[in-house]
């Protein structure tokens, strides 16, 4: 069994602008027949729920009744492993209870179908440092109806060992469904705070199915605050994903499936990216049905967001200002993509001043000369 993940992103801010021109109106494809070969495939509507309904199991466990110290310094993964094993097949709660649980990352916590790993909002799970270029603290892999609630999940970045790799996770969610990760800190990661994606198996690939991230804050992570690799029905909202920065690409989420299979049916809705050294949100090709709406992107190093030959995108309603480049930029091949109703301003703060009125449309909007068939309406960009 194979977990395929971790395809890097070699994209940056600075390579992708100059293949950028602005266009004002609609761009309509030349040939109707080769639209209808690739049509924006038609939504599901309304499959999302920030607070979906999880079956987890009646039964309930204290780790410290395993053995769990929580005092900072004991190794405590078996013990809350054995918490978790100790669980019937029917599932049910793991308790942590307040306090510093130091995990072994290189031997993680799995999860089981209809669980609930349940912190105490003073609750830590912290990586025991170590050199490893990948790392879990957290597994979710091949089950159904788990639940992760409250505490943090902090990392070791400051302390590791190793100069290499780049995939030391807080949360690696992989041939799931119906998950929900709410109320979490995660932070200080080798890698990503979280990864959403697909277990391959015997030619098989299983992609995550319904996942929920609700109030989930994600910070100084080294590559990114999430990735989303193959995957369908992903709901972000509510959450935050700020400071990236220490290996490229930097971003505060990144849609990137491309080889590894399609990521579809996803949806990120009222959350805030700021701070990162790369982009706030970045896509990838292999991807559709993307809506993006109602975020604040703010002081990004990069763009707002920016799509790589990424499309079937809906962008909308979101406020983008003070980002080192244009708060919207669609490069390659993206196509069949809407950016309405935006308020995009004070942006590509490397050219001017963030307080600068003034400026072409493109310090706002970037448009790439190979894009197709992109609606842009009702954007409020920086004053003239």
């Amino acid at each position: 069994m194979t977990n395929q993940h971790d395809t890097q992103s070699s994209a940056k801010p600075g390579t992708t602008k100059r293949d950028f021109s602005m266009k004002k109106s609609l761009m309509i494809a030349v040939a109707s027949l080769s639209l209808s070969a690739v049509a924006l495939p038609a939504a599901a509507s309304n499959w999302w729920n920030a607070n979906p309904n999880i079956s987890i199991g009646s039964a309930s466990v204290n780790v410290k009744n395993k053995g769990a110290l929580g005092n900072g310094s004991h190794d405590d993964t078996a013990a809350i492993q054995a918490a978790i094993n100790s669980l019937p097949s029917s599932g049910g709660t793991v308790v942590v209870p307040a306090g510093r649980y130091m995990i072994n990352a290189l031997k993680p916590l799995n999860l089981r179908s209809h669980t609930r790993l349940q912190l105490d909002p003073s609750a830590e799970l912290k990586v025991i440092p170590n050199s490893a270029g990948r790392y879990w603290v957290v597994k979710v892999f091949e089950v159904n109806n788990v639940e992760i609630v409250g505490g943090k999940v902090t990392g070791d970045r400051a302390q590791h060992k190793g100069n290499t790799g780049e995939w030391g996770y807080g949360i690696n969610i992989s041939g799931s469904s119906n998950v929900l990760v709410r109320n979490v800190n995660l932070s200080e990661f080798w890698g990503d705070g979280m990864w959403i994606g697909a277990v391959k198996s015997g030619g098989k690939l299983t992609r995550s199915n319904y996942v929920t991230v609700n109030n989930v804050t994600s910070s100084h992570n080294r590559r990114q605050g999430l990735s989303i690799g193959p995957a369908q029905h992903v709901y972000i909202v509510n959450s935050t994903f700020k400071d990236t920065q220490g290996t490229l690409p930097e971003a505060g989420i990144d849609i990137e499936p491309q080889d590894q299979g399609p990521a579809d049916t996803i949806r990120l809705e009222n959350n805030t990216f700021s701070g990162n050294a790369g982009n706030g949100i970045e896509l990838h090709y292999n991807i559709s049905q993307i809506t993006i709406t109602g975020n604040t992107l703010s002081g990004n190093d990069g763009f707002g967001m920016l799509a790589i030959s990424a499309p079937y995108l809906t962008i909308t309603n979101n406020y983008a200002t003070r980002n080192g480049l244009a708060g919207v930029g669609l490069s390659g091949k993206t196509h069949h993509s809407s950016v309405k109703s935006n308020k995009l301003q004070y942006n590509s703060t490397h050219y001017m001043s963030p307080t600068r009125s003034g400026g072409a449309d493109n310090r706002d909007i970037k448009i790439g000369k190979k894009t197709s068939s992109i609606t842009l309406s009702g954007n409020q960009l920086t004053p003239n």
